[in-house]
């Protein structure tokens, strides 16, 4: 019940993330469009007039964002194919640390109390061992999840801005000596609260669906046609829940801070006020199609693989 957990939501995880790398990197570079525009006068006062004047927002045009294909298209002229595994090795950190740790202290508390419960859980214990195990695995791994993004983010930047990390070992290096340590934690609490968020829809909803097709058609139904399907529907669950959470840790994560100077955002909340009142409400949701685009393809490979390397560890104990 301890470490084969562990093990086996490790190797799921890094197969999975290593898997949907570009879709993640696609979604990150969506998540930081327009965050340096300008904001836009909301009233126009005039010293002649009695009146307020409110400027037509027509008159004003909003440049187009580029959607994910176009953002795939730009990283492929712009870096080449290899720009699409740009920070692959922070994916893989992140997985070993976050992943494993979610995913192993999931079974554990999963398994204890199904046997406390007579051999069946319920939904909103399934979501509480799910809340648990996301906010401890994102404490660990969130040096290699600030890490991660940078590298991801790199790429967008003018060549005399990038911080070019050779590696992820190179990235959380420079962080702590150029920014202090507690930069490694820069953004955790909305790492923590997505990943609760995440871990809580992702594999609650995984082991309910699961539950909820076999009931129907039997214990023999228990094959892949299963595990896509309650995967699929794990993925756009967790997708919808956490994104506008990702868009916020994203930005976070990203800024740059001059010395001296005051930082970009005060902190998540000044963050997520900046851009709803720059960009609108659903600027919490950009990057949402490939975020579904990732999170659908990354529960799929991450389950069906997870249910095979079970079958591989099936009667192993350690």
């Amino acid at each position: 019940m301890g470490l084969k957990g562990f093990v086996e939501g490790g190797i799921a995880s890094i197969v999975a993330g290593c898997s949907t790398h570009p879709l993640d990197l696609i979604k990150v570079r969506m998540q930081l469009q327009g965050e340096t525009a300008a904001p836009r006068p909301a009233v126009a006062f005039h010293a002649s007039a009695r009146t307020v004047a409110l400027p037509h927002h027509h008159d004003i045009p909003a440049p187009r964002k580029p959607g994910p294909l176009a953002v795939g298209a730009q990283i492929l002229r712009s870096e080449g194919p290899a720009g699409f595994f740009s920070g692959v090795s922070a994916t893989m950190l992140r997985q070993t640390l976050y992943s494993t740790t979610r995913m192993g202290l999931y079974d554990i508390l999963k398994t204890k109390w199904t046997q406390e419960n007579g051999g069946v859980l319920p939904l909103h214990r399934k979501i509480a061992a799910g809340l648990i195990a996301g906010g401890v695995g994102a404490a660990v791994g969130n040096p290699a999840d600030v890490a991660m993004v940078r590298m991801q983010a790199d790429g967008r930047l003018p060549l005399a801005e990038r911080r070019n990390y050779r590696s992820v070992g190179d990235a959380i290096g420079r962080m702590a000596r150029d920014e202090g340590v507690r930069s490694l934690w820069r953004g955790s609490s909305l790492t923590v609260n997505r990943a609760m968020i995440v871990t809580a829809s992702q594999l609650a909803t995984y082991d309910q669906a699961k539950e909820a097709i076999l009931a129907r058609r039997g214990p023999g139904a228990d094959g892949l046609a299963t595990h896509v399907a309650a995967s699929f529907t794990a993925g756009i669950v967790a997708a919808a829940a956490s994104n506008p959470v990702d868009v916020v840790k994203t930005r976070m994560m990203n800024m740059k801070v001059a010395p001296g100077a005051p930082p970009p955002y005060a902190g998540a909340v000044d963050c997520a006020l900046s851009t709803v009142r720059l960009e609108g409400p659903m600027a919490l949701y950009k990057g949402f199609i490939p975020t579904v685009m990732r999170q659908g393809p990354f529960t799929v490979v991450l389950f069906v693989t997870l249910e095979q390397v079970r079958k591989v560890f099936k009667g192993v104990e350690f």
